[in-house]
């Protein structure tokens, strides 16, 4: 039953306990041994308001080797892009090579936790971008002038080759701007028609026109094989129920003609769940994001067909 190519990841944060358990850095570590072990080759990893992403990133580096690592994503406004560039390339350097920076500006009534008011979040991602691209790339920021400047004082040893940037992107300006200065986008609670009629094209054609290479497209979904479906539908639909209440997620849900979020849900038996997988690479996409949900036993069930979708035997990640 193998179909068109796509690589598999999944959020290790997925199901992560509130509050977590003794050590949240372990457990993390523990997931992501978890997931290599069932054969799938990359493990993504939001920033919440808790642990630092790029630290716990780091560490699973030294303990999990062979293992593709994502940050999906890190909210630019609080953080220099100066000391960002250097946590990217230090975790570079942890990973050797492995690791994927996902770039974004959170939401209205999100990102006020930090003192900082949401204005002009494209043009906040843009001014970062200004500086944190040429320090990721060993060139001196234009403008740049004494301690600091020359591109051998920012460069981290080791963090090789460069760390790849993708944005958390839905709308079009943001899209576009992925797609000429980004390797790639991340995508949350976007449907099929999203996808395929909106973000693939938006960020395939800023890319080209800006003569960079075919963008990633990395779609984030929560997937369940499961018996019950519908109830799987049901729990994300209260779960997602505040996320889908912000514009630009809401946007997203009301392309696809989607009342709630429990309608983006890939959920059904391995076939199912395979083929959902599948329309997904067909419409463009280069990743898919798993977020295992339901109970534990239809999430070890997911992650039993992610690794086997996504083993070497399949020819590589392969869905359908």
């Amino acid at each position: 039953m193998l179909g068109a190519v796509i690589h598999i990841g999944v959020n290790i944060a997925a199901g992560l306990p509130h509050p977590p358990g003794e050590n949240v850095v372990d457990e993390l570590v523990a997931r992501t041994r978890e997931i290599a072990a069932a054969g799938v080759r990359t493990a993504w990893l939001p920033q919440g308001y808790d642990q630092e992403s790029l630290t716990v990133l780091a560490a699973i580096a030294r303990d999990v080797p062979g293992v593709e690592l994502g940050a999906s994503v890190v909210v630019v406004q609080p953080r220099h892009p100066r000391v960002l560039a250097a946590q990217a390339q230090t975790v570079q350097a942890a990973a050797h090579g492995r690791f994927v920076l996902g770039l974004g500006v959170s939401h209205p009534g999100l990102l006020e936790i930090y003192d900082i008011p949401f204005e002009k979040p494209v043009a906040a991602l843009r001014a970062h971008l200004d500086v944190l691209l040429p320090v990721l790339e060993g060139r001196r920021v234009p403008g740049a002038t004494g301690a600091g400047s020359d591109p051998t004082e920012t460069m981290v040893r080791g963090a090789t080759p460069r760390v790849p940037v993708l944005l958390g992107a839905l709308g079009p300006v943001m899209l576009r701007l992925a797609g000429e200065r980004a390797d790639g986008v991340i995508t949350f609670l976007a449907g099929p028609r999203t996808i395929g009629d909106h973000v693939v094209p938006a960020v395939a054609r800023a890319a080209e026109a800006a003569g960079r290479a075919r963008p990633r497209v990395v779609v984030g979904l929560p997937v369940a094989v499961s018996a019950e479906p519908d109830r799987v539908r049901a729990e994300i639909a209260t779960a997602y129920a505040s996320l889908a209440a912000l514009p630009t997620y809401r946007a997203a849900l009301d392309r696809d003609g989607f009342a709630d979020p429990g309608a983006i849900v890939i959920a059904g038996d391995e076939d199912e769940v395979a083929a959902g997988l599948r329309r997904y690479s067909a419409l463009g996409a280069t990743d898919v994001l798993v977020s295992p949900v339901g109970n534990e036993k239809e999430r070890h069930r997911t992650l039993e067909l992610l690794g086997a979708l996504a083993t070497p035997a399949c020819g590589g990640d392969r869905v359908g």
